[in-house]
């Protein structure tokens, strides 16, 4: 049980059960991840936008780079829940295996993604454990791919993003549903 009180869908009224019908419709069922937040329906909110823009708008950042973004981000961070989540999302909906997503998190050198997106998530993970050490080069390479402005900085916050719900997560104790 997580440290902080959710609400269960069936619990759920007012703003708070449409906000859960919105989830259901997207995602076929209110998971915890997404519980976790109903003390603060606007943070639902906040999360389902962030979560809408890099499945149905941006369009450049493919699902494998943006789903290993997030396993690597929270490998470091130690979110269980966010590592196998993700590690789930390679495997049973890309067609990763259990081996491919392994030597990923022995060294993401071994992704198995283009090298123009191996690129991003190697510059994303960089961008997000050291950012002080991020030189104009870094982001001149990325350009040098084809990456725009915009695009760095949509992978950048889509790994910056998931260290704070990593921390969210942990620091509740969320439990695994999945």
């Amino acid at each position: 049980m997580p440290l902080i009180q959710t609400i269960k869908p069936e619990d759920a009224t007012g703003e708070l059960a449409e906000l859960y019908g919105n989830i259901t419709a997207m995602r076929g069922r209110v998971s915890n991840s997404a519980q976790i937040f109903s003390a603060s329906p606007e943070l639902i909110k906040q999360q389902m936008s962030f979560i809408e823009y890099y499945m149905l708008k941006q369009k450049s950042l493919s699902m494998p780079l943006l789903a290993s973004i997030r396993m690597l981000i929270s490998d470091k961070n130690s979110c269980s829940y966010c590592v196998d989540m993700n590690a789930s999302i390679l495997i049973n909906m890309l067609g990763w295996t259990p081996k491919e997503v392994e030597a990923m998190r022995a060294d993401p050198q071994n992704a198995k993604l283009e090298p123009k997106e191996k690129a991003m998530l190697l510059f994303v993970l960089k961008a997000v454990r050291t950012p002080h050490d991020v030189e104009a080069k870094d982001v001149q390479a990325l350009r040098d791919f084809g990456y725009s402005d915009g695009e760095i900085l949509d992978a950048t916050n889509h790994g910056a993003r998931m260290s704070a719900i990593d921390i969210i997560f942990d620091a509740f104790k969320i439990e695994k549903d999945f």
